[in-house]
C-alpha cells in the first residue's frame, strides 16, 4: 500500500521522525493578517505551522506542549485559535494563532487511574463557544484494565488551562470523526453517522452505515480519520461497498464501488453517492469548491473522477504516499499532506505538481491540514 521516498519507507501513520529537524524560526509572535488565506498543519517533534497560502511559505511556527500525537488540528470559527488533539490522543489544546500561547487545555481522563483517548473525534461549535469530543476510557488497575463506555464530553472554550466537561453523555462505540453544523447539531461518525443534540445527548441516525438499507448493495466499509474543515462547509467521508449485479446478491460477481457520505453543515443536506469503481485504495477525498461535479482522492496516486459518470478524468503518480488532501478557497490549488514533512501542491485541472512546501521538523503523521481565511 505504501511507497518509498528515496530510501525512506513512508509507512505508519504514527512513525517517528527519521530526519534531522531544522530549528524553528523565531516567528511565534508574528500576527496573522485579516483577509489573508492560511493553512494550519502539524508535524513532529511537536510543531504547529501556519502557512501563507498566497506564497505557499511557512508564515510562522509554534511549539506544542507535552508529547506529540496525532497532532490533529481544527480551527475555531473566528479563526483566532487552533484546537489540537495531541499528547498521545489524551489531551485537547487551544493554541492562539497570533501569539502561539496556549489558552485552553483539557485532559480527557476524568478519574484517578483512568486513561482516556479520543480517536480524532473532536469538533468546535459553529459559534465557537463549545468544544465536543468522544473520550474512550479505561481504568488502569494493578493487574488488568477495565474498558469503559465511550462518552461525549462538552467543554466551554473559555474554560482555560484546566478545562472540565460541563456536560457528559453516553456515546456510541467506534466513534471517530465529528463536525458541528450551523444549526447547533453535532454530526458524529461511528457505526452510523448520528445527529446529536448537544444539550440533551439524544441522537438519531442521520445516515446509515452499518444500518444502511441500500437496495442492490452489500455492507459498506469505512476507513477515514481526517476531520477536514472543507472550505465548502461539507462533512465528507469515503466508503467502499459491493454493488450486486443481480438479485442473487452474489459477492463473487459484485463490483466494489467507492462513494462518499456527505452532510452540508450550512444547509443540512445529506448525500450518499458512488463516484468510482474500487481499483486502488484511497484514504481521503473531496469535491472541488470550483466544480463540485468532480471528486478527488489520494493515497499512492492523486486521482480525479466525474461523479455522474464515475469515470476517471485524470491521475497523477506521486513521489510518495500522501494521506489527506485539501483545496484552497478559490479551488485552483490542491494540497496533499500527511506522512513525510513536505506538502505537495497540485493543479486541480491537470493534477500536475506545481509546487511543494517543506516543513521544519519531521513527518506529519496523520495531521489534517486546515485552510481558512482570517
Amino acid at each position: 500500500m505504501f511507497k518509498k521516498n528515496n530510501k525512506m519507507l513512508v509507512a505508519g501513520a504514527v512513525m517517528t521522525a527519521v530526519m534531522t529537524a531544522p530549528a524553528l524560526a523565531d516567528n511565534a509572535g508574528r500576527v496573522l493578517q485579516s483577509g489573508q488565506e492560511y493553512m494550519v498543519v502539524t508535524n513532529y517533534p511537536n510543531n504547529l505551522h501556519v502557512i501563507d497560502v498566497a506564497t505557499d511559505e511557512v508564515y510562522k511556527s509554534c511549539d506544542l506542549p507535552d508529547q506529540f500525537g496525532p497532532g490533529t488540528a481544527i480551527v475555531s470559527p473566528d479563526k483566532s485559535r487552533a484546537y489540537v488533539l495531541s499528547n498521545r490522543y489524551t489531551t485537547l489544546y487551544g493554541i492562539e494563532l497570533d501569539s502561539c500561547d496556549m489558552s485552553f487545555r483539557a485532559v480527557l481522563a476524568q478519574a484517578p487511574g483512568e486513561l482516556a483517548r479520543s480517536m480524532y473525534s473532536f469538533a468546535v461549535s459553529a459559534d465557537g463557544k463549545e468544544l465536543y469530543t468522544v473520550a474512550n476510557p479505561s481504568q488502569k488497575n494493578l493487574d488488568h484494565y477495565v474498558v469503559g463506555d465511550p462518552r461525549l464530553q462538552v467543554y466551554s472554550t473559555d474554560a482555560g488551562l484546566d478545562a472540565k466537561p460541563i456536560r457528559m453523555f453516553p456515546a456510541p462505540r467506534q466513534s471517530y470523526l465529528m463536525q458541528a453544523a450551523d444549526d447547533g447539531s453535532l454530526y458524529l461518525a461511528a457505526d452510523n453517522i448520528y445527529r446529536i443534540d448537544v444539550q440533551t445527548g439524544e441522537r438519531e441516525v442521520a445516515i446509515g452505515v452499518r444500518d444502511w438499507e441500500r437496495k442492490g448493495y452489500g455492507q459498506p466499509d469505512v476507513l477515514y480519520l481526517w476531520p477536514k474543515q472543507q472550505v465548502s462547509r461539507d462533512f465528507t467521508i469515503l466508503y467502499a461497498a459491493p454493488k450486486f449485479t443481480d438479485e442473487t446478491e452474489d459477492m463473487d460477481t459484485a463490483e466494489f464501488m467507492f462513494g462518499f457520505y456527505n452532510i452540508n453543515l450550512e444547509t443540512g443536506e445529506m448525500e450518499t453517492q458512488d463516484f468510482a469503481p474500487v481499483t486502488e485504495v484511497y484514504f481521503t477525498g473531496a469535491r472541488s469548491p470550483k466544480d463540485p461535479s468532480a471528486m478527488y482522492a489520494v493515497l499512492n496516486r492523486l486521482t480525479k473522477y466525474d461523479i455522474a459518470t464515475q469515470k476517471l478524468l485524470a491521475s497523477q503518480e506521486l513521489d510518495h504516499t500522501y494521506y489527506v488532501l485539501a483545496f484552497n478557497h478559490a479551488g485552483d490549488k490542491l494540497y496533499l499532506a500527511g506522512t513525510f514533512n513536505d506538502i505537495g501542491i497540485h493543479d486541480p485541472e491537470t493534477l500536475n505538481k506545481i509546487g511543494s512546501i517543506t516543513l521544519p521538523g519531521g513527518d506529519m503523521s496523520t495531521t489534517t491540514p486546515q485552510i481558512f481565511i482570517r
